[in-house]
């Protein structure tokens, strides 16, 4: 059993019996921050989420174990798993491969109103997506054809132009320009084999120290 996802003290505190064995999880994509879905677990099937990496359900339709993605291949990878405050209730950080509903779309919720700024990491996906396409079907796939001294130019314009922006106490431009700033950085970090989190988790390191 993985020490890593999970450890032992918050597995000997999970009150199995409250749930009567059944412990509902919520599921997390560890980038967006998006809830993908709520399934529920046994003491068996969290064993094998924990052993395998991979989250596995007890199905209540089909009363048996249940690797999400054993049929479709779109799994759920577990990065972390972390109990509530009452110990009855568990939060599943995954990488999900593939939309996560089976009616093929990212969240079994509507997620109609998400927080603005899980747009980045829809935006982040959409422009990787555009890697390797052909240069004339999109302004983001012409930026990768044009290779990294094209794409870091255009991120050094568009802080120029941030500055001028927050200078001028232009809030529409400085907003404008922002966007711009934000949206050729990303496309520097995916050119480069670098995504937004891996920024975040540098900001995140400094914090800590």
């Amino acid at each position: 059993m993985s020490n890593v996802l999970m450890n032992e003290e918050q597995l000997n505190a999970l009150d199995w019996a409250k749930v009567d064995n059944l412990m509902p999880v919520i599921v997390q994509n560890r980038t967006s921050g998006k809830v993908l879905m709520l399934g529920y677990v046994n003491q068996e099937s969290l064993t094998a989420t924990l052993e395998s990496g991979k989250m596995t359900f007890f199905s209540r339709t089909k009363q048996r174990l249940w690797c999400k993605g054993e049929e479709s291949g779109n799994f759920l990878n577990v990065l972390e798993i972390s109990t509530d405050c009452d110990n009855d209730t568990l939060l599943a950080i995954v990488e999900p491969i593939g939309p996560t509903c089976h009616l093929g779309t990212e969240s079994c919720f509507k997620n109609e109103k998400q927080p603005a700024l899980t747009f980045l990491a829809d935006l982040e996906k959409i422009i990787g997506s555009r890697k390797g396409a052909d240069p004339e079907s999109s302004y983001t796939a012409s930026l990768y054809a044009r290779g990294t001294k094209r794409i870091a130019q255009k991120v050094g314009e568009e802080g120029v132009e941030v500055a001028l922006a927050a200078m001028a106490k232009d809030m529409d431009e400085l907003t404008n320009e922002s966007s711009d700033l934000i949206y050729h950085l990303f496309v520097l970090l995916q050119n480069e084999g670098l995504s937004i989190a891996d920024v975040a988790a540098t900001l995140q390191e400094r914090h800590s120290k």
